[in-house]
């Protein structure tokens, strides 16, 4: 008898022992921890430069003359997946140009933590897209069974590019592939160019042809996270382009897609929906996610920024709706770049701030990840078939054989390089329009707070936690990180 009491005394030993585990943590508390300030800043030679570290010192109650950055730890939202951008023909072509010695510093540079800006996330195309150099598909012209479905023009240039690039983010690297175009003979207008819509005899054959690729990538040791269903889809453009209805996108997910990734073993593959502007965003969303069987085989909607290039204003709020609707659906930016090339604005100022504008508000609108466009682009904004030339953070000047890295770059690095897959956002507010400014945890307890300045002005703000605060000033059109 006495044996099996001292037994049960054990076992609850280890039950209490595990609900104490299991506890609600503590308050985050703002007591020794240093806030490093990192800055970037117009006019300056400040690029991602550490500028100071600064204490909290007690503040409890601000004046209403004070500008102020409120962060509240302890109110967490959406886990963060990763930053990053497409390695394209362009790029990799581009980059196959490069010197050895430059090819190892443009790696480090995205995809490094500690020598660059720490990329995890990576998207490529499946067939060609505007930024190749020619036009491609991945069998002969009318293949219906896919019989001669090959890779091997990937294999020159991009294949090599992305292997390398996985390589150097290591476990938390994150591949999504996106179609531009099916080949000519299975759309309605009979070319890869100019919009067109899939014919329905050909829904399946097209559905094979994501799982022939996905294999096909995973054969070459390339892990393939996810895809999204068609980049664009209500964009008929002058390059590989494709259009699908909310209807069609729904009806091919489900009644296509989605199945055929399932039974070919493939169905644990992210599946994104829309990838085009934010405008339409919510209406898509409805039309697929409002559909129970197209519901089950999406990962999340996609969305680019491209909306506001007829002169109107981004609207990040419908992101944020979406994000109110079906908050078990993640919300992913898929593409965007700034247009119109040329050599003269490399390093335009307000390029960079459109991503930095971009990126807080769309992580404060629930997104989870953020896709670039081309990670690099030679002299001319190109290599491009259809002459379509855009701005990347990175150039290579094939001519000279040195890399420019342009203000986009350094934006981006002020999330990319210190928000860790994995952290959570927290709450983070301005008490003036002015500045912008968005919070995350990562795992290791640390917070990280981006703060942009809109204005021409340097700005003094408390960086408020509580009845704590540190002064900051943030120099005129500037973007600064700071970690604690």
């Amino acid at each position: 008898m006495k044996k099996i009491t001292f037994l049960f005394l054990i076992a609850s030993t280890v039950v209490y022992s595990q609900k104490k585990v299991q506890l609600k943590p503590l308050p985050f508390s703002t007591k020794n921890r240093v806030v490093s300030v990192y800055t970037s800043a117009d006019s300056t030679n400040l690029r991602l430069s550490k500028t100071t570290d600064l204490h909290f010192q007690e503040l409890k109650q601000p004046l209403e003359t004070q500008t102020c950055i409120f962060v509240n730890p302890d109110k967490k939202y959406q886990t963060f997946l990763g930053i990053g951008g497409a390695i394209t023909d362009a790029s990799a072509e581009v980059f196959a140009k490069l010197s050895e010695a430059k090819q190892k510093e443009f790696l480090n540079a995205y995809y490094s933590k500690d020598k660059g800006i720490g990329y995890t996330l990576l998207r490529t195309n499946m067939n060609s897209c505007d930024f190749s150099s020619d036009m491609y598909t991945y069998i002969q012209d009318g293949d219906k069974d896919l019989k001669t479905f090959n890779i091997e023009h990937d294999k020159q240039f991009r294949i090599p590019l992305i292997k390398k690039a996985m390589a150097t983010i290591g476990k938390d690297a994150t591949l999504y592939i996106s179609p531009w175009s099916p080949p000519a003979f299975m759309k309605d207008n009979n070319d890869r160019l100019h919009g067109g819509k899939l014919l329905p005899q050909f829904s399946q054959s097209w559905a094979n042809y994501y799982v022939k690729y996905i294999n096909a990538l995973q054969k070459e040791g390339i892990p393939v996270w996810g895809l999204t269903v068609q980049n664009e889809p209500m964009a008929k453009q002058t390059w590989e382009s494709c259009i699908f209805s909310a209807a069609d996108e729904r009806d091919f997910l489900k009644n296509y897609l989605g199945p055929t990734l399932k039974k070919a073993g493939l169905g644990d593959k992210k599946i994104t929906v829309w990838d085009h502007n934010r405008d339409l965003l919510l209406q898509r969303a409805n039309t697929i996610l409002e559909d129970s069987e197209a519901n089950k085989y999406v990962w999340g909607i996609g969305f680019h920024w491209y909306e506001d290039w007829s002169g109107g204003e981004q609207v990040y709020e419908n992101v944020g709706k979406v994000n109110e609707l079906y908050p078990n659906k993640k919300l992913m930016f898929t593409e965007g770049c700034n247009d119109k090339f040329d050599a003269k604005n490399l390093l335009l100022w307000k390029n960079g701030q459109r991503y930095g504008e971009s990126m807080i508000n769309d992580f404060n609108n629930g997104t989870v990840a953020w896709t670039d466009w081309n990670i690099l682009l030679d002299q001319f904004g190109g290599p491009n078939h259809v002459k379509n030339f855009c701005f990347a953070p990175i150039h290579g000047d094939t001519s000279t054989g040195e890399l420019i890295y342009t203000p986009s770059y350094y934006f981006i690095g002020h999330f990319s390089k210190f928000i860790d897959k994995g952290a959570r956002r927290i709450s983070s507010a301005a008490s003036r329009s002015q500045l912008l400014t968005t919070s995350f945890m990562n795992a290791d307890g640390k917070v990280v707070t981006v703060v942009m300045n809109k204005s021409n002005k340097k700005i003094t703000y408390n960086l408020c936690i509580g009845t704590a605060a540190t002064e900051v000033t943030i120099l005129p059109n500037a973007i600064q990180t700071l970690v604690y």
